[in-house]
C-alpha cells in the first residue's frame, strides 16, 4: 500500500485542498483529525494566516496555515508536536513534522541575514529570496548523532535534567562545522560521559522536528574510561544490563529503536522496525 502523504511544493493559487492550522501552541485538531477543508478554515476569519503549500494527502493538495497566535474554534483544540508523535500514526506525524519545520524556517527568515531587507518567497522552489542582495535561504537541516554505547550485555544510558523523571536514554549531540558524524560521536561521548568508543556502526536516521534536526543513529562499542557525567548536561549515567533496564524513551523514537535493536540481537529476537 502506497503512502497517503507526499511532501512537496504546492502553488498557493491552487484552489481547494486541505489545510493544517499551526500556532505557537502546536497544531489544531478536532474529532476528524488535523486536516480541515482549506477554504472553510480561511473563511473563519479567526486569525491572520501565512500560507504554505506543503504537499499532497490522498492526491489532494495540503497547505499549512501558520497563525502568530492560537485562536478558538468550536470543537477543536491545540496540541503540541511531541504529543502527536506519541499518539498519532507515523504518516500523520511525518506530515506534521514537515509542516512544523517549514513554518519554523519561514518565520525565522522574514528578513535577510546579510543586508536586513525583507525576504520574499522564491517562485518554483522552497526558498526565501532577498531582492536587494540576492541571498537565498533554504529550509535548514541540522545533522546530529545519537548513539548507543555497549559493553557486552551492558548498555550505557544517561539522563538529562530535561528528561521525564526516571527515564534514561542514549547519548546525542549536534555535528559541529567541519566535523564528520563519526567524529561527532566520539567527541560527544567523551564530553558527556568521559568514555572512549570504537567500532562505530551506522544504523539509521529519523527526522526530529524540534525544530529541524536529522538524527543519525549509531551503535558504538566501549573502548575505555570511567563514566564522569558532564555538569549541567548529564544528570546521571550508568551501565545497565539488557535484562534490567530503566524506564526508556518513547517507542517511536530512534533512541528506543537503538536500544531495542541491541537487546533483540543479544537475546536472539527479531530486529525491531525503525520508526518513520
Amino acid at each position: 500500500m502506497g503512502s497517503r502523504w507526499c511532501a512537496g511544493l504546492v502553488d498557493a493559487g491552487v484552489p481547494g485542498g486541505w489545510a493544517l492550522a499551526a500556532s505557537p501552541e502546536g497544531f489544531l485538531s478536532d474529532a476528524n483529525g488535523v486536516l480541515f477543508p482549506r477554504e472553510w478554515l480561511k473563511r473563519q476569519e479567526l486569525a491572520r494566516f501565512e500560507e504554505h503549500g506543503i504537499g499532497q494527502f490522498d492526491g489532494q493538495p495540503v497547505f499549512l496555515l501558520q497563525a502568530d497566535q492560537p485562536f478558538e474554534l468550536p470543537g477543536a483544540h491545540w496540541q503540541g508536536l511531541r504529543q502527536f508523535m506519541m499518539q498519532s500514526d507515523a504518516e500523520q506525524f511525518q506530515m506534521l513534522a514537515y509542516a512544523s519545520q517549514i513554518g519554523t524556517w519561514s518565520s525565522q527568515h522574514r528578513f535577510c541575514g546579510r543586508c536586513g531587507a525583507r525576504m520574499q518567497r522564491h517562485s518554483g522552489e522552497r526558498a526565501m529570496h532577498c531582492v536587494e542582495c540576492g541571498l537565498h535561504q533554504y529550509p535548514r537541516i541540522s545533522p546530529s548523532m545519537i548513539v548507543l554505547v555497549t559493553r557486552g550485555d551492558e548498555v550505557l544510558l544517561a539522563r538529562s535534567p530535561r528528561f521525564v523523571s526516571g527515564v534514561y536514554s542514549t547519548l546525542a549531540g549536534f555535528v559541529e562545522p567541519g566535523e564528520t558524524v563519526e567524529q561527532c560521536v566520539v567527541r560527544e561521548v567523551r564530553e558527556e560521559v568521559a568514555v572512549e568508543v570504537r567500532n562505530l556502526q551506522y544504523l539509521g536516521s529519523q527526522s526530529w522536528p524540534f525544530p529541524h534536526s536529522l538524527m543519525l543513529g549509531f551503535h558504538a562499542e566501549y573502548a575505555g574510561g570511567d563514566i564522569v557525567p558532564q555538569p549541567g548536561e548529564i544528570e546521571d549515567a550508568q551501565w545497565f544490563n539488557v535484562n534490567d533496564l530503566p524506564p526508556l524513551p518513547n517507542a517511536k523514537s530512534i533512541a528506543r529503536y537503538l536500544i531495542d535493536l541491541y537487546v533483540a540481537r543479544r537475546s536472539g529476537g527479531a530486529d525491531p522496525v525503525l520508526p518513520d
